[in-house]
């Protein structure tokens, strides 16, 4: 049988010695080795800056090891003692009279024989001093000084403090004494997780891409994915602190079972809310507020040096007061030291100010601002935290002893067989581990901490 040729195509490509177009080298579909391949830049462009937020803690913060699940410190009390709701069962200009505590919380008076009282009518302008001549319960009873007897009517409210004793010659000495007011506070530290996963098959599949890597500038391979569970799961670190709470009981987190954690831990944010200052409708915006919240730390620890963490608008609120304490600011921009240069970039903000002996420094905490996390909140919105600058003194009862500690401090599990501050490991039988028959590497990332918020009554939140 005869053998035949077919005629399609009509002709074979056929290289040809000049760059021209001709029939025989013209190639209509080219998937494969086209010469002319797509110019891939090799660095990713980071579009949203440094997507991270941990910071606060960092700067603000030590980190102390701990080695129980449950994590207490006692806090001193007032030294002297103040009673602010207290009503007098005698009339006006009676020379003593029996009063009556009513505070919130006091079960007893713990006034002593002999000592002298200052009293003020809470809605006049008049007071007395005594002495006092008998203590029992929630009540006591006074002799005044004041030849007129007392200056307030029968059932007024009166605010009552002592300010010193008195005694007769050869009298005995005071009876009874006082102990030491102190609060226990306690956090149980919590456990956190997070974990990368990538199959071995993927990992054979080279593909380098340059990005920010955990040391600066860097070249990374399959794991990307990696880079960026670790910066996730170090802002979590940091978020647990700032905002978890304690499960109520009754609540569904303390009916769940199982690996879930419903134990929950008091964070910063609800640490301030229930021991510390909150500042509700806004933010301070004039001096007159920034009074208010110096007339509430003279009341609390009165110390003097301060931070607040600010989200966009209430920073924002603070430099435009500030430039407006510049009588020649108005309709312009001069406030400010500068020489009026002409080529000069104006500085419109400010990083701190004084007032009646307070320092308060401004950040832009990036936390408040962040679009994917409180930024842009409708319900719930925190505008800043001030958190006193310094250290204080508390009686911790893991060590038995006075120690000097930042206002904030992570505590977090650690033994001398196990550190788990910020445990990382490698689980499966790709990438350099060999730990079971799964075809994958899995990177798990662990750390168990809790944040300890001492002295909360110095701290403000502003919402």
């Amino acid at each position: 049988m005869a053998g035949s040729l077919s005629v399609t195509p009509t002709f074979e490509l056929q290289p040809s010695s000049k760059k021209a177009t001709l029939q025989s080298n013209y190639l209509t579909n080219f998937d494969f080795l086209n010469q002319y391949l797509p110019d891939t830049m090799e660095k990713e462009f980071g579009r949203y800056g440094d997507r991270s937020i941990g910071s606060f803690l960092r700067n603000m913060s030590a980190e102390i090891p701990s080695n129980s699940d449950l994590i207490k410190w006692s806090e001193e009390g007032r030294l002297h003692t103040k009673y602010i709701n207290v009503t007098s069962g005698a009339a006006i200009t009676s020379d003593t009279a029996t009063l009556t505590v009513a505070d919130a919380g006091i079960t007893a008076c713990n006034f002593r024989i002999g000592q002298t009282v200052f009293i003020s009518a809470n809605a006049s302008a008049v007071a007395n001093r005594a002495i006092i001549t008998a203590v029992s319960g929630l009540t006591f009873t006074v002799a005044y000084y004041e030849a007129g007897g007392q200056t307030f009517a029968l059932g007024a409210v009166v605010t009552c403090f002592v300010y010193g004793s008195e005694f007769k010659k050869g009298a005995n000495g005071m009876q009874g004494s006082l102990e030491a007011e102190t609060d226990i506070f306690e956090v149980s530290p919590i456990i956190i997780k997070d974990k990368f996963a990538i199959s071995g098959s993927d990992m054979a599949q080279i593909g380098w891409i340059e990005v920010e890597g955990d040391n600066g500038m860097g070249y990374l391979w399959y794991l990307k994915s990696k880079h960026e569970t670790r910066l996730r799961f170090e802002d979590y670190l940091e978020m647990m602190m700032v905002e978890h709470v304690e499960a109520e009981a009754g609540s569904g987190a303390i009916a769940v079972t199982g690996d879930v954690g419903n134990k929950g831990s008091q964070g910063l944010l609800s640490s301030i809310e229930e021991r510390g200052n909150v500042w509700s409708g806004g933010v301070p915006s004039t001096l007159n507020d920034f009074d208010t919240v110096l007339n509430r730390l003279d009341k609390q620890g009165a110390i003097a040096e301060n931070t607040i963490f600010a989200n966009r608008t209430f920073s924002l609120n603070i430099d435009d007061m500030l430039a407006a304490q510049n009588s020649y600011g108005v309709g312009g921009t001069s406030y400010g030291l500068f020489d009026n240069d002409e080529q000069m970039a104006i500085n419109l903000g400010f990083t701190g100010f004084r007032r009646g002996g307070y320092d308060f420094y401004k950040s832009d905490w990036k936390y408040l601002n962040d679009a994917t996390l409180r930024g842009g909140l409708v319900g719930g919105v925190v505008n800043g935290v001030l958190v006193p600058a310094g250290s204080t003194n508390v009686y911790d009862q893991v060590l038995g002893k006075n120690t000097t500690r930042p206002f904030l401090h992570v505590r977090y599990r650690e033994t001398a067989n196990e550190n788990r501050k910020y445990k990382t490991w490698l689980t499966g039988s790709a990438g350099g581990a060999q730990t079971s028959d799964l075809d994958a590497m899995e990177v798990h990332f662990l750390s168990e901490r809790a944040l300890c918020t001492l002295g909360a009554n110095n701290f403000f939140i502003f919402k």
